[in-house]
């Protein structure tokens, strides 16, 4: 039985950028250590949603993508993509059987050597609004090393401190486990502005969904699937062919934060088709071509830009110091 299983809150970890610091107050390094701290240090992983898959497609962009953005990921052509599905935790053993949210990476290689990266994640909220409270999240669920449990005291006095670091875990705990990759949608939680042929600017937040329709499993029958079945799903499914998603693009309007990612936009905001996802070929294990690479979330195309939300800001700093660690071998 897994950490990510067995401590309340550690679903909550399941976020594909699982690492955010990068600010004074949220030191890189101390994220990582914390994370280490939390599920162990695992040679050649990722420290946040280590265990995972590589995958290859293309992404195809529609008019009204083209409408909002001059990005040159909705000129109507195919692009190619890479992807990393994974699950959450920083354990590459973790069951697929935990509450976790899952993760789809994506890099798209678009025309001028330009690139677009992204992570989602399989919830439409993150659990941290500030950077500075990742490492403080982690800290107080770690056990202690002498006793081997966890200060109660402490995880309280911080939840009631910060209430919105549960509300991921409320949201994924009344959702089913899903049995297969190809049948969740994949959120990006932060928000991002869009800019088109006229200058004019959008703010959006974008997300995944599945074109195939895929039932949970009976969560009694679980067990019976094993602890790798999301794998050995998906790639039987890509043996009879591509699995798609539509990608949506989510319209801010005044009375949605740009810069908290643990607040959750209405289903009444307005929503455009903005493309399809196909991914065509999957790799189970390690060895995959998104093994050797970070996911950069603030690698953009030109019409593609960042808000102000300082969890989106953070991220790349602590995955250069994940990223460093794992290609060293530590």
């Amino acid at each position: 039985m897994t950490l990510t299983r067995t401590l309340p809150g550690l679903l909550l970890i399941g976020s594909l950028a699982v690492i955010y610091p990068g600010t004074a107050a949220a030191n890189p390094t101390q994220q990582v250590d914390a994370l280490e701290a939390l599920f162990g240090t695992h040679p050649g992983f990722r420290r946040g949603q280590a265990k995972g898959l590589c995958a290859t497609g293309y992404f195809t962009g529609t008019e009204d993508g083209k409408a909002l953005s001059t990005a040159t990921a909705f000129n109507g052509d195919s692009h190619p993509v890479l992807a990393r599905f994974s699950v959450g935790g920083g354990n590459p053993a973790a069951t697929d059987q935990s509450r976790s949210a899952r993760g789809l990476a994506l890099k798209m290689t678009l025309p001028d050597r330009e690139q677009w990266q992204m992570g989602n994640i399989s919830a439409p909220l993150y659990f941290i609004a500030k950077p500075e409270h990742f490492a403080p999240f982690l800290e107080v669920r770690t056990p202690d090393p002498d006793t081997g449990e966890v200060d109660q005291e402490a995880l309280a006095a911080f939840n009631e401190a910060h209430p919105e670091t549960l509300r991921q875990a409320q949201w994924l705990g009344a959702q089913p486990i899903g049995g297969s990759y190809a049948g969740y949608t994949y959120w990006g939680v932060n928000a991002f502005r869009l800019t088109d042929a006229d200058g004019t600017e959008q703010y959006v937040r974008w997300s995944f969904t599945p074109q195939q329709d895929i039932s949970a499993p009976d969560e009694s029958a679980l067990g019976e699937l094993g602890d790798d079945f999301l794998a050995e799903d998906l790639a039987e499914r890509l043996q009879d062919g591509p699995v798609h998603f539509d990608f949506h693009l989510q319209l801010a309007t005044d009375d949605n934060s740009l810069v908290d990612p643990t607040t959750i936009w209405p289903d009444s905001n307005p929503s455009v088709l903005a493309g399809k996802l196909t991914i065509e070929a999957s790799s189970t294990g390690k060895g995959g071509n998104c093994d050797r690479m970070m996911f950069n979330p603030l690698a953009l195309p030109e019409g593609v830009a960042a808000s102000d939300d300082p969890v989106l800001h953070a991220r790349p700093a602590a995955y250069g110091v994940s990223f460093g660690r794992r290609v060293s071998g530590e």
